[in-house]
């Protein structure tokens, strides 16, 4: 499983997942559950449509020449 989530993508999805969480909690709804895909994916590394489109906002890394 090659990652495909960067830097600055993995923060805003913490974010995000983070304030569906919160949201869920405060309205009392099973829907904060959601909260947990962008956390989760954002924690992994990888995300699943990324990958299905070929998608990443990883840097690339460059080798080193010999």
């Amino acid at each position: 499983m090659k990652q495909n989530v960067g830097g600055a993508d993995r923060i805003i999805r913490i974010i995000v997942g983070l304030a569906v969480i919160a949201a869920g909690v405060w309205f009392q709804s099973w829907w904060g559950a959601v909260g947990l895909v962008p956390l989760g994916t954002a924690l992994v590394g990888w995300c699943p449509p990324y990958a299905l489109l070929g998608i990443s906002t990883c840097s690339v890394k460059s080798g080193t020449e010999s």
